[in-house]
């Protein structure tokens, strides 16, 4: 019998306003717009590589989240959200074999883009 494979996970955001998150993680994070629901938009997918992440309207709960997203060459990402001057956690090898830095988005929801340490 076959086992299942796992290949992805999508985290639900949490967002004040979906065309100010959309801005955000397309222009500042280089992420692609995946889709949009409404017009004004009150759902929303944006994605880079194999990860995605849905953004919803719900003010009650905007910056609610968290993800950890893994990057092969977390130092290539970081200089690139330097270079379009995102605001960026440090870059550090962390005691739980990880290089990594958190970034927050306009609503408050918090992502750690990391890669493993090698050693």
């Amino acid at each position: 019998m076959s086992q299942p494979e796992f290949d992805g996970i999508t985290p639900i955001f949490s967002v004040s306003d979906v065309a100010a998150a959309l801005s955000f993680y397309r222009d500042r994070l280089g992420f692609e717009i995946g889709w949009t629901w409404g017009d004004p938009p009150t759902h929303a997918n944006v994605c880079r590589g194999r990860i995605d992440i849905t953004l919803t309207a719900k003010s009650e709960a905007a910056g609610s989240g968290h993800a950890y997203i893994t990057v092969r060459d977390v130092d290539a990402y970081f200089a690139e959200l330097r270079g379009r001057n995102v605001a960026c956690g440090d870059l550090a090898d962390q005691a739980y074999g990880m290089r990594d830095f958190s970034v927050v988005d306009p609503s408050g929801n918090r992502i750690v883009f990391g890669q493993a340490v090698a050693g």
